[in-house]
Protein backbone atom coordinates (compact mmCIF):
# COMPACT_ATOMS: atom_id res chain seq x y z
CA UNK A 1 0.00 0.00 0.00
CA UNK A 2 1.78 3.77 -0.62
CA UNK A 3 0.37 6.33 1.65
CA UNK A 4 2.15 9.88 0.97
CA UNK A 5 1.47 13.59 2.09
CA UNK A 6 2.83 16.88 2.71
CA UNK A 7 2.00 19.80 5.02
CA UNK A 8 -0.17 23.06 3.53
CA UNK A 9 1.76 25.73 3.66
CA UNK A 10 -1.43 27.16 5.57
CA UNK A 11 -1.85 26.26 9.18
CA UNK A 12 0.14 22.98 8.15
CA UNK A 13 -2.56 20.56 7.18
CA UNK A 14 -1.30 17.69 5.87
CA UNK A 15 -2.98 16.59 3.14
CA UNK A 16 -2.50 12.57 2.23
CA UNK A 17 -3.21 10.16 -0.54
CA UNK A 18 -3.66 6.88 0.03
CA UNK A 19 -3.69 4.13 -3.49
CA UNK A 20 -2.85 0.34 -3.32
CA UNK A 21 0.05 0.57 -4.79
CA UNK A 22 1.41 3.07 -7.79
CA UNK A 23 0.41 3.61 -10.77
CA UNK A 24 -3.25 2.85 -9.53
CA UNK A 25 -6.50 4.75 -8.44
CA UNK A 26 -6.52 6.62 -4.72
CA UNK A 27 -8.22 8.81 -2.37
CA UNK A 28 -7.44 12.15 -1.36
CA UNK A 29 -7.54 13.06 1.91
CA UNK A 30 -8.32 16.79 3.33
CA UNK A 31 -6.85 19.13 0.32
CA UNK A 32 -6.33 22.31 2.88
CA UNK A 33 -5.38 25.90 1.09
CA UNK A 34 -3.15 26.38 -1.64
CA UNK A 35 -2.32 22.71 -2.00
CA UNK A 36 -3.18 22.30 -5.87
CA UNK A 37 0.35 21.97 -7.21
CA UNK A 38 1.82 20.04 -4.59
CA UNK A 39 -0.60 17.52 -5.03
CA UNK A 40 -0.90 17.48 -8.69
CA UNK A 41 3.03 16.83 -8.15
CA UNK A 42 2.60 14.01 -5.92
CA UNK A 43 0.10 12.48 -8.04
CA UNK A 44 2.17 12.34 -10.85
CA UNK A 45 5.54 11.56 -8.74
CA UNK A 46 3.50 8.12 -8.01
CA UNK A 47 1.20 8.18 -11.19
CA UNK A 48 -1.99 8.29 -9.28
CA UNK A 49 -5.54 8.73 -9.98
CA UNK A 50 -8.07 10.30 -7.36
CA UNK A 51 -11.20 8.29 -7.31
CA UNK A 52 -12.56 10.69 -4.28
CA UNK A 53 -11.92 12.89 -2.04
CA UNK A 54 -12.35 11.95 2.28
CA UNK A 55 -12.67 14.81 4.63
CA UNK A 56 -11.96 14.13 8.05
CA UNK A 57 -13.89 17.14 9.17
CA UNK A 58 -15.46 20.20 7.40
CA UNK A 59 -13.11 23.05 8.53
CA UNK A 60 -11.93 25.07 5.73
CA UNK A 61 -8.29 24.26 6.62
CA UNK A 62 -8.96 20.52 5.47
CA UNK A 63 -11.63 21.16 2.82
CA UNK A 64 -10.37 24.34 0.74
CA UNK A 65 -9.47 22.39 -2.49
CA UNK A 66 -11.95 20.16 -2.17
CA UNK A 67 -14.00 21.56 -4.78
CA UNK A 68 -11.00 21.94 -7.73
CA UNK A 69 -9.88 18.45 -6.69
CA UNK A 70 -13.40 16.77 -7.27
CA UNK A 71 -14.87 19.25 -10.36
CA UNK A 72 -11.48 18.63 -12.87
CA UNK A 73 -11.86 14.57 -12.22
CA UNK A 74 -15.53 14.25 -12.09
CA UNK A 75 -15.17 12.81 -8.48
CA UNK A 76 -16.92 12.40 -4.84
CA UNK A 77 -16.44 14.09 -1.80
CA UNK A 78 -17.16 12.43 1.60
CA UNK A 79 -18.02 14.24 4.51
CA UNK A 80 -19.91 13.43 7.70
CA UNK A 81 -23.63 14.87 7.83
CA UNK A 82 -22.50 17.16 10.90
CA UNK A 83 -20.19 19.25 9.14
CA UNK A 84 -21.86 19.31 5.52
CA UNK A 85 -23.02 22.71 5.82
CA UNK A 86 -19.17 23.86 6.39
CA UNK A 87 -18.88 22.79 3.05
CA UNK A 88 -21.24 25.34 1.65
CA UNK A 89 -20.28 28.25 4.14
CA UNK A 90 -16.84 27.83 5.91
CA UNK A 91 -18.00 30.66 8.56
CA UNK A 92 -20.15 28.14 10.18
CA UNK A 93 -16.82 26.48 11.54
CA UNK A 94 -14.72 29.21 12.24
CA UNK A 95 -14.65 31.29 15.40
CA UNK A 96 -15.51 35.48 14.91
CA UNK A 97 -11.74 36.55 14.81
CA UNK A 98 -11.08 33.45 11.91
CA UNK A 99 -14.21 34.66 10.13
CA UNK A 100 -12.63 38.33 10.00
CA UNK A 101 -9.41 37.36 8.65
CA UNK A 102 -10.49 35.19 5.86
CA UNK A 103 -13.59 37.27 4.92
CA UNK A 104 -13.54 37.38 1.43
CA UNK A 105 -10.03 37.00 1.04
CA UNK A 106 -10.75 33.86 -0.08
CA UNK A 107 -12.54 32.29 -3.19
CA UNK A 108 -14.56 29.11 -2.36
CA UNK A 109 -17.24 26.53 -3.86
CA UNK A 110 -19.07 23.18 -2.39
CA UNK A 111 -18.08 20.60 -4.59
CA UNK A 112 -20.71 19.19 -7.34
CA UNK A 113 -20.84 15.71 -5.68
CA UNK A 114 -21.30 14.82 -2.04
CA UNK A 115 -21.82 11.53 -0.25
CA UNK A 116 -22.00 11.22 3.46
CA UNK A 117 -20.08 9.41 5.71
CA UNK A 118 -21.68 7.39 8.51
CA UNK A 119 -20.35 5.84 11.83
CA UNK A 120 -19.01 2.24 11.57
CA UNK A 121 -19.07 2.28 7.63
CA UNK A 122 -16.50 0.43 5.64
CA UNK A 123 -16.33 2.07 2.56
CA UNK A 124 -14.68 0.28 -0.79
CA UNK A 125 -12.88 2.81 -3.15
CA UNK A 126 -9.89 2.28 -5.17
CA UNK A 127 -9.43 -0.70 -4.27
CA UNK A 128 -9.19 -0.03 -0.38
CA UNK A 129 -11.60 -0.61 2.39
CA UNK A 130 -11.63 2.24 4.64
CA UNK A 131 -13.91 1.84 7.85
CA UNK A 132 -15.04 5.09 9.06
CA UNK A 133 -15.72 6.46 13.46
CA UNK A 134 -17.98 9.21 13.84
CA UNK A 135 -15.33 11.22 16.66
CA UNK A 136 -16.89 14.35 17.16
CA UNK A 137 -15.61 16.71 19.42
CA UNK A 138 -13.61 18.61 17.22
CA UNK A 139 -16.77 19.51 15.24
CA UNK A 140 -19.69 17.87 15.62
CA UNK A 141 -18.74 15.82 12.04
CA UNK A 142 -15.22 14.96 12.59
CA UNK A 143 -14.73 10.67 11.39
CA UNK A 144 -11.59 8.89 11.67
CA UNK A 145 -10.77 6.80 8.82
CA UNK A 146 -8.65 3.46 9.15
CA UNK A 147 -7.67 0.91 6.89
CA UNK A 148 -5.15 -2.39 7.03
CA UNK A 149 -1.45 -0.75 7.44
CA UNK A 150 0.13 -4.02 5.94
CA UNK A 151 2.32 -3.20 3.13
CA UNK A 152 2.53 0.23 3.83
CA UNK A 153 6.14 1.67 5.30
CA UNK A 154 5.16 1.53 8.64
CA UNK A 155 5.54 -1.50 10.26
CA UNK A 156 1.29 -1.63 11.66
CA UNK A 157 -1.70 -3.83 11.54
CA UNK A 158 -3.85 -0.82 11.03
CA UNK A 159 -3.61 2.91 9.73
CA UNK A 160 -5.61 6.08 11.53
CA UNK A 161 -6.07 9.11 9.74
CA UNK A 162 -7.08 10.85 12.54
CA UNK A 163 -7.57 14.68 11.37
CA UNK A 164 -8.05 16.84 14.44
CA UNK A 165 -9.51 14.30 16.88
CA UNK A 166 -5.61 13.04 17.92
CA UNK A 167 -2.42 14.62 17.86
CA UNK A 168 0.98 13.66 18.83
CA UNK A 169 0.93 14.24 22.06
CA UNK A 170 -2.17 17.10 21.93
CA UNK A 171 -5.67 16.77 20.53
CA UNK A 172 -7.90 18.90 18.40
CA UNK A 173 -9.17 22.39 19.66
CA UNK A 174 -12.80 22.24 21.16
CA UNK A 175 -13.92 26.10 21.36
CA UNK A 176 -14.97 26.65 17.79
CA UNK A 177 -18.52 26.33 16.45
CA UNK A 178 -19.43 22.63 16.87
CA UNK A 179 -16.39 21.61 19.58
CA UNK A 180 -17.21 20.10 22.80
CA UNK A 181 -14.64 19.04 24.79
CA UNK A 182 -17.39 16.34 26.63
CA UNK A 183 -17.68 14.88 23.20
CA UNK A 184 -13.99 15.27 22.75
CA UNK A 185 -12.93 13.07 25.51
CA UNK A 186 -15.97 10.57 24.97
CA UNK A 187 -14.19 10.07 21.40
CA UNK A 188 -10.97 9.39 23.26
CA UNK A 189 -12.19 7.02 24.84
CA UNK A 190 -14.36 5.02 22.69
CA UNK A 191 -12.95 5.93 19.59
CA UNK A 192 -9.14 6.09 19.72
CA UNK A 193 -8.40 4.05 22.99
CA UNK A 194 -9.42 0.70 22.13
CA UNK A 195 -7.54 0.59 18.74
CA UNK A 196 -4.27 -1.37 18.82
CA UNK A 197 -1.26 0.02 20.15
CA UNK A 198 0.68 -0.49 17.06
CA UNK A 199 -2.00 1.37 15.12
CA UNK A 200 0.25 4.23 13.14
CA UNK A 201 -1.94 7.67 13.48
CA UNK A 202 -1.67 10.48 10.24
CA UNK A 203 -2.87 13.42 11.91
CA UNK A 204 -4.06 16.47 10.38
CA UNK A 205 -1.34 18.27 11.50
CA UNK A 206 1.85 17.54 12.88
CA UNK A 207 4.00 14.60 13.03
CA UNK A 208 3.00 10.49 12.78
CA UNK A 209 2.31 8.99 15.93
CA UNK A 210 1.24 5.38 17.36
CA UNK A 211 -1.73 4.87 19.91
CA UNK A 212 0.67 2.94 22.14
CA UNK A 213 2.92 6.39 22.30
CA UNK A 214 -0.27 8.29 22.71
CA UNK A 215 -1.84 5.89 25.19
CA UNK A 216 1.72 6.13 27.34
CA UNK A 217 2.23 10.32 27.04
CA UNK A 218 -0.59 11.83 25.59
CA UNK A 219 -2.33 14.09 28.58
CA UNK A 220 -5.49 13.87 27.58
CA UNK A 221 -5.99 10.18 26.41
CA UNK A 222 -3.69 9.52 30.19
CA UNK A 223 -6.74 11.76 31.24
CA UNK A 224 -9.32 9.58 29.68
CA UNK A 225 -7.91 6.08 31.00
CA UNK A 226 -7.26 7.63 34.68
CA UNK A 227 -5.49 10.80 35.58
CA UNK A 228 -3.82 13.44 34.71
CA UNK A 229 -2.98 17.16 33.24
CA UNK A 230 -3.84 18.86 30.28
CA UNK A 231 -2.01 20.19 27.46
CA UNK A 232 -2.03 22.69 24.59
CA UNK A 233 -4.09 22.08 21.62
CA UNK A 234 -4.07 22.28 17.81
CA UNK A 235 -6.06 23.30 14.90
CA UNK A 236 -8.04 25.67 13.20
Amino acid sequence: MLVAGFPADAFGTNCYVVATAPGEQCVVVDPGIGVLDQLDALLAEHRLHPAAVLLTHGHLDHTFSVAPVCGARGITAYVHPGDREMLADPSKGLSTDLTSLFGGRLSYSEPDDVAELTDGATLTLAGLEIAVDHAPGHTGGSVLFRLPGAGSSWEADELCLSGDVLFAGSIGRTDLPGGSMPAMLTSLRDKILPLADDTVVLPGHGPSTTIGRERASNPYLIEVAGTSPAAPTRGL
